[in-house]
């Protein structure tokens, strides 16, 4: 029995596909057989694998490049396995598509490249060739298993850089609102924090430190079955702050879709390349539904929340 097939319970909302969902999104597909333009590939879902497609790509048409490998280990992705290298292998096969896919960016572009603790020295050298390395975020997920002979890992890497000096930062779009448990007051007007609708809070500027983030599980109706699917909300943060409205977002290892829907929700343009064709389904699936429901979790009038905090959250 396959994963889209398998009873679930009946809260269960995670996305699955039918027979009619793939019938109908087939022809929607795109790949491609040389070299394109701009129009041809935007909002578009590219199912090739990205060696193919990389080089028909046009140049420097990127705003913000999301990049989200598999990270050096043996993994199952509906029957297309990746397989663990020695450190030097995985850093010669991160650069084999780096390198052309830099091409792809506008000089004032940003790149976020996601990495578990033991490819991410690999990756930040890589990185560190082509771009100019800005930060090394680290978000709790919370999600997972203990271990008995090790400390739990809990944690990834999100390694943010930019092709130049010259990027854009929108830090006002991603602050995070916390909640003040012990609000002090000046002459009785509250000192360096805000209330509404009962909740006291603060909004702070983001740090490289994120534990708001809560990974997709079947309660939440942006889950799918894809093994490593990211957030939105991780998306969210990253979109808001290095891009602006009609930029443009390239994902070159799209999955389950996350950076194209957010992308969507968001009101910018997107493209993503991605080899296993129920995961692009999965991808249009979920964009159709963003034409009617923008919200994302965690996020709400124009600030982000803490985990666990904004009561109307859904």
């Amino acid at each position: 029995m396959n994963k889209s097939s398998k009873q679930r319970a009946t809260l269960n909302r995670t996305l699955t596909l039918t027979e009619s969902d793939k019938e109908n999104f087939l022809s929607t597909l795109i790949s491609l057989k040389q070299k394109v333009s701009l129009k041809s590939i935007t909002n578009q879902i590219i199912n090739q694998d990205l060696f193919e497609a990389i080089n028909h790509l046009p140049n420097n048409f990127v705003d913000l490049l999301f990049i989200d490998p598999p990270y050096n280990l043996t993994k199952d992705f509906s029957g297309l396995n990746f397989k663990k290298m020695n450190d030097d292998k995985y850093e010669k096969w991160i650069d084999s598509w780096l390198a052309p896919l830099s091409k792809t960016l506008k000089k004032n572009a940003s790149v976020y490249f996601c990495s578990d603790w033991h490819s991410s020295t690999a990756a930040a050298r890589v990185l560190n060739k082509y771009f100019v390395i800005r930060n090394r975020i680290t978000w709790e997920r919370e999600k997972g298993r203990g271990a008995k002979v090790n400390w739990k890992n809990s944690s990834e890497d999100v390694w943010f850089c930019t092709m130049s000096d010259n990027y854009k930062f929108n830090v006002d779009s991603v602050k995070l609102r916390r909640n003040v448990l012990a609000p002090y007051k000046v002459n009785g007007q509250p000192k360096d924090w805000n209330e509404d609708k009962g909740i006291k809070f603060r909004d702070t500027y983001p740090s490289n430190i994120w534990t708001d983030i809560t990974v997709p599980f079947w309660s939440m109706p942006e889950n799918t079955d894809h093994p490593t699917q990211k957030p939105e909300k991780l998306l969210a943060k990253i979109i808001l702050a290095s891009s602006d409205e009609g930029d443009f977002v390239f994902d070159p290892f799209l999955g389950s879709g996350t950076a194209a829907v957010v992308s969507k929700k968001l009101g910018r343009k997107f493209c993503g390349v991605e080899l296993n064709k129920d995961y692009c389904y999965l991808t249009l699936k979920r964009l159709q539904a963003a034409e009617k429901n923008k919200s994302i979790q965690g996020f709400n009038s124009g600030v982000f929340w803490e985990r666990n905090t904004l009561k109307n959250q859904k």
